[in-house]
């Protein structure tokens, strides 16, 4: 471990930092707002090179001959493709700024050949890039959202309709990294987790690596689910708003002196809808988000820096107005500062402070339940920096600095409360380097080091080595693998038992046990015969150790809350698409198997599907109409079985050293974990759209049909009644949206 981090270190320092051909380095934004075009496409025939944006709209080609004419084409989905004729200077940056002018959503072939170029080293085993365009082409349902859209992945499960919690590759959802510009947000959802809290109309793109992510992102096992979100228009002032079955919202956006800003927010007004979620009984939900941010950006104040401000927050409540059940309630709130700087050379720097807040509380009522009251704020700073080398070569690198306080106060029947929460203080940093000078080559290697536990008494620290590498025989060929280390000092507590959870409270690792880890091996080819037609296939096989789980068997006062176990996940991934105007279509292929070992005992968690399948198609009629059709089977979940019913005494003995009998209870005996099967799952969803543009007004109707032919898609038993409860069944649904 430790020679892997001074060769990373001896081959960064050892590169001639001298540029003896030109660099071309631009940005790439839309003409009518001015907002950047994240992944756009830049493609030099003459040399038959080929990049794209970054999540910024920024790009940098190196290595570039300078004795020549040049023709740079920048393209981008539904928007006119640009060329420029240029020579590039020697021995320095040339820098350009492009504006696209919007059209349609026809995908030219130049695009795609732009695109399949820019990816002929890179080394992006397990990543999906989406633009937002990508997500508002699927179904709508009852909301647009980017957590559903994820789901259609291959990799990605879910524990059904009435969430958009998601497991990846045979991981819990609390191993899953969801950033927000930068910021994590630690229960990202709304309605019982039915939907996301972020709304799509604030996000410019989505990155999503299902595994082997690089060494600049830490703290979870499985994937990172990183959320950029627009910058607002810079040149006009504009609005959005928009009406489903049960939410409202709206957007402002427009220029500011310098800069521009945007806003959005959006409320639920009616609970009627939540209600197909869960067998028409009803979901007394209320929740809310909002959205703000600021960006500033003037070359007479600071050359080529951007400064951006931004604040998100979301709430929920459940109120059951029944004294006799119990309510919940939670909360996110985030805060960024963002500097951006551009520096002469080819090197990108950033600096940025950041707070994450996340509350929850249930509230027992006279339900007997025990009221727990959780709440975590993360204070981050961070700075991170890339230099691109006249090779083509990449350096990055960065360090963070993260302070968590963590209160988790439980409660006995008698309303006494105990504090188990924590604090603690993590410091890492991290170094990267990519090595991508040969086209048919690519390399990215890099190690972070994590000094954890600083505040509370048991400091220790962790490598995080990572390594991935493509290699392209062929043109239309390239075999692609990943590999590394990952840790994680956060879990959830829940029990396995329960088929819906409402409510996860965050904890600290305690110190009697280590931080989660996992290791992570992939590999997977990629072929593309055509320009429209691709295929990719990738296997995988990741161990976690260390897991966080409830100790079952806690009986006496001085036994630990929480014991550790392990888990193994193993799978083969296809994925198959074909994009070719007018019609866009996609199917993938997962078979995964998952497994926990906890106290000896080998079992599948609940959401282990051992097979599924999605197939979505979208087809564009002109004038403005669009139609879409999604499919999706999973074979069935695990559940545990009931074995009958004793009556226990219960005894509560949240006080040290004291224990209190209740009274007896009839209590369900449960088979062995996980045991048992639930039916296959399958649906399919219906879409239609269109869009109407009279001047400056833009109008926007999109209907959708859920669960078309009403499949009765078993969700479980109620084990204390009998009574069957499916997921959703048939259910139409409508939204209509204003843009001026």
């Amino acid at each position: 471990m430790k020679k892997f981090t001074i060769v990373l270190f001896l081959i960064a320092s050892t590169v001639i930092l001298g540029q003896n051909r030109g660099m071309l380095r631009g940005f790439v934004a839309d003409s009518t707002s001015g907002e950047a075009l994240p992944y756009a496409n830049i493609y030099i025939p003459e040399i038959k090179r080929g990049a794209s944006t970054d999540h910024r709209g920024f790009f940098l080609m190196a290595s570039l001959p300078h004795d020549k004419p040049l023709t740079v084409r920048v393209s981008y989905i539904g928007y006119e493709t640009k060329e420029y004729f240029m020579y590039i200077e020697p021995y320095i940056v040339t820098d350009i700024r492009v504006l696209l002018k919007s059209t349609g959503v026809q995908l030219q072939t130049i695009e795609k050949i732009g695109e399949k170029v820019a990816k002929e080293n890179a080394t992006d085993l397990s990543l999906q890039k989406l633009a937002i365009r990508d997500i508002e082409n699927l179904p709508k349902g009852v909301e647009l959202d980017i957590f559903r859209a994820l789901q259609k992945l291959p990799g990605v499960q879910t524990a059904g309709d009435v969430s958009a919690r998601f497991y990846v590759r045979g991981s819990s959802s609390n191993q899953n990294l969801v950033l927000l510009d930068n910021i994590p947000i630690y229960n990202p959802f709304h309605a019982l987790g039915i939907f996301s809290a972020i709304d799509p109309e604030m996000v410019s793109s989505v990155e999503f690596y299902k595994g082997g992510f690089p060494a600049e992102y830490s703290g979870r096992l499985s994937s990172v689910l990183k959320v950029v979100t627009r910058d607002g228009n810079r040149n006009n002032f504009s609005g959005k708003g928009s009406l489903s079955f049960l939410t409202a919202k709206g957007l402002v956006e427009g220029p500011i002196p310098g800069g521009s800003f945007i806003a959005s927010f959006r409320k639920n007004y009616s609970d009627k809808i939540l209600k197909k979620f869960r067998n028409n009984n009803s979901i007394p939900a209320d929740f809310y988000d909002l959205f703000a941010k600021v960006n500033y950006q003037d070359d007479e104040f600071m050359q080529d820096a951007k400064f951006t401000a931004s604040v998100f927050h979301s709430s929920d409540k459940v109120f059951n107005n029944n004294i006799k059940r119990e309510d919940f309630k939670w909360s996110n709130t985030t805060l960024n500062l963002n500097y951006f700087q551009i520096s002469d050379s080819p090197l990108f720097y950033q600096v940025e402070v950041g707070y994450s807040n996340f509350g929850g509380e249930r509230i027992p009522n006279e339900s007997g339940a025990k009221g727990v009251v959780n709440e975590v704020n993360d204070v981050v700073m961070r700075m991170d920096f890339s230099y691109v080398y006249d090779s083509k070569d990449e350096l990055s690198g960065g360090f963070k600095i993260s302070e968590v306080h963590n209160k988790l106060i439980l409660e006995n029947f008698r309303g006494q409360q105990k504090d188990i929460g924590s604090k603690g203080t993590n410091i890492s940093a991290y170094l990267r380097y990519k090595l991508l000078r040969w086209s048919f080559l690519g390399v990215d290697f890099g190690n972070r080091v994590n000094l954890t536990r600083l505040a509370g008494g048991g400091s220790s620290y962790f490598l995080e080595p990572r390594l991935g590498m493509t290699i392209r025989f062929i043109p239309e060929f390239a075999f692609k693998s990943s590999w590394g280390i990952f840790m994680q000092d956060l879990s959830t507590i829940s029990d396995e038992n329960e088929v819906v959870t409402i409510f996860e409270p965050w904890l600290i690792t305690p110190l009697y046990l280590q931080p989660s880890s996992s290791i992570h091996y992939i590999s997977g080819f990629e072929f593309t015969p055509t320009p429209e037609l691709s295929f990719n296939v990738e296997g995988y096989y990741k161990l976690l150790h260390n897991i966080s789980v409830l100790n079952e068997r806690k009986f006496f006062p001085y036994d630990n809350d929480l014991i550790s176990g392990k888990g193994e996940a193993y799978g083969l991934e296809f994925l198959s698409r074909y994009m070719n105007w007018p019609i866009n279509l996609s199917a993938s292929y997962s078979l995964a198997y998952t497994f926990k070992d906890v106290d000896g005992v080998r079992y599948a968690p609940r959401y282990d599907a051992r097979h599924t399948v999605n197939v979505s198609l979208e087809y564009d009629f002109g004038y403005g109409w669009s139609a879409s059709a999604v499919w999706t089977y999973t074979s069935g979940m695990p559940f545990t079985q009931m074995a009958g019913y004793y009556e226990r005494l219960t005894i509560d003995e949240l006080d040290p050293g004291q224990s209190y009998l209740t009274s007896y209870n009839p209590f369900i005996l449960l088979a062995e974990r996980n045991l048992g099967r639930l039916p296959d799952y399958h649906r399919l969803d219906l879409s239609l759209s269109k869009k109407i543009q009279i001047n400056n007004l833009k109008l926007y109707f999109d209907v959708s049909a859920l669960n078309v032919y009403n499949r009765k898609n078993l969700f479980y038993f109620r084990r204390d009644t009998g009574e069957r409860v499916d997921m959703l069944p048939f259910f139409p649904t409508a939204t209509v949206k204003v843009e001026l």
